[in-house]
């Protein structure tokens, strides 16, 4: 009997074996591999990461029903850790390199990938992550498009990021009213160094409320009476959010450190 889905907890259960196996193959995990599963739901996938044999398998599950069905059908296999992604502390990341596999819930993808490229304890060898589709492309988005976005600042900071598959709707029960998109994300080997990672999310942040507006107007509410050289970054005041490259973005950070330290 299929378990019944929480719509207060955005569940979609991917049932899909063609699907599956993708994002297995595109894993490639191996017997020194510590995973992280986020939001198993009802083991669908869990089955065959256990398959693969890896080192330890850590899964994230909010839903107390589910984590103890999964707790009973996988006995000693897996560790799982019943609460709230968003409230999982940065201790448990601390000195430990993660594979991090999820069907992330939609109403707060965003919010948990921010999350983890802003946070400087967590270590991953590959991300393979599955969002609404709109969402995917706003993380693949290219500067001056429409899509360009927050999302695509922060998470392009970190990694190289490429779509592995579409999903369709009949690929889950029960069948969201979107698509979805998996996505791979693999760390960069040299990432821009910033102070502090904060001061990137306060800078997009204030950017992104004004991306109607032309870019003085969040240059003036961050750096108020400081000077901001903008020939120094090559940009012009009259450019919007949209047509500053991530490269730039990360120059801003600096100036942002430098001129208020």
């Amino acid at each position: 009997m299929l378990e019944k889905p929480k719509k207060s907890l955005g569940q979609n259960f991917l049932h899909d074996k063609n699907i599956i196996n993708k994002i297995i193959h595109a894993s490639k995990i191996n017997s020194n591999d510590e995973i992280l599963e986020v939001g198993p739901g009802t083991g669908n996938l869990t089955k065959y990461i256990i398959s693969q044999k890896p080192k330890k398998i850590d899964v994230i599950e909010k839903d107390e029903n589910l984590a103890n069905k999964l707790e009973k059908q996988y006995l000693n296999k897996i560790n799982i850790i019943k609460k709230d992604i968003l409230k999982i502390p940065n201790k448990f990341y601390f000195k430990k390199k993660f594979l991090i596999l999820g069907n992330l819930p939609y109403n707060i993808s965003t919010r948990i990938l921010s999350n983890w490229c802003l946070n400087d304890k967590l270590k991953v060898s590959k991300m393979i992550l599955m969002f609404q589709r709109e969402v995917a492309e706003r993380i693949l988005a290219e500067v001056n498009s429409r899509e360009y976005s927050r999302i695509t600042i922060l998470s392009n900071w970190k990694f190289h990021i490429k779509k592995i598959t579409d999903v369709k709707p009949n690929s889950f029960f029960p069948k969201p009213k979107v698509h979805s998109t998996v996505l791979e994300f693999v760390p960069k080997k040299k990432i821009y160094e910033i102070k502090n990672p904060k001061n990137l999310e306060k800078i997009t942040r204030v950017f992104f409320n004004q991306r109607r507006k032309m870019i003085k107007k969040p240059i003036n509410i961050l750096f108020k009476n400081l000077k901001f050289n903008y020939k120094k970054l090559n940009m012009n005041p009259y450019d919007r959010p949209q047509n500053i490259d991530v490269n730039k973005y990360l120059k801003i950070v600096t100036e942002y450190e430098s001129l208020r330290s």
